[in-house]
């Protein structure tokens, strides 16, 4: 008898302890919502073609895809676009990039180098925009675009171009030019 109130006892004892132990745990405070990469993939390739023809060519080590469909490019960007014979026209090189969505345009960032093989030219900026509907490249910050086969220098702030370069507006430019004999 006494070891059923002993049991009876520290089985009392026992759940007053465990029932001690439970108390709610208060709510989590402004719980501010997941904005991080959704998707992280390796060595990406984007092609963009028309009438089944190669127009574009992107590779990237890393993308990191957002919610908001944006994707980020944290590594080194390549990207070459072909002319209507199939070849490749034009190169570009930057250090990071980003498409964003909403305003469907690619922005690249970083000691960007554009490289015209039909023109000889080598185009420097720090940024680039493009525009895949527009097929526009355009910047708002300094330019320099050097012609190997002239020797000149064209700097400048603020760029519009097409996606092959082979047409440019520099919008405030400075820079060497050699003009034609009998010009002013």
């Amino acid at each position: 008898m006494i070891t059923k109130r002993i049991s009876a006892v520290l089985f009392v004892g026992l759940i007053g302890i465990g029932l001690s132990g439970c108390k709610d745990e208060p709510a989590a405070k402004d719980t501010k919502p997941y904005t991080g990469p959704l998707e992280e993939i390796n060595n990406v390739q984007v092609l963009y073609s028309e009438a089944a023809q190669l127009k574009v060519k992107m590779t990237t080590p890393l993308q990191y895809k957002y919610q908001t469909n944006d994707r980020v490019y944290p590594k080194t960007v390549n990207i070459e676009f072909y002319g209507p014979d199939g070849q490749i026209e034009t190169t570009l090189r930057a250090d990071s990039g980003r498409y964003v969505h909403a305003q469907n345009f690619y922005r690249v960032m970083g000691n960007v180098v554009v490289v015209n093989k039909k023109k000889n030219q080598d185009l420097y900026t720090p940024e680039l925009n493009w525009n895949p509907t527009t097929k526009k490249v355009y910047t708002e910050k300094p330019v320099k675009i050097l012609s190997k086969a002239t020797n000149e220098r064209l700097e400048g702030i603020g760029l519009d171009t097409d996606q092959s370069f082979s047409h440019y507006f520099i919008r405030k430019p400075t820079g060497i030019f050699r003009l034609a004999e009998g010009n002013p």
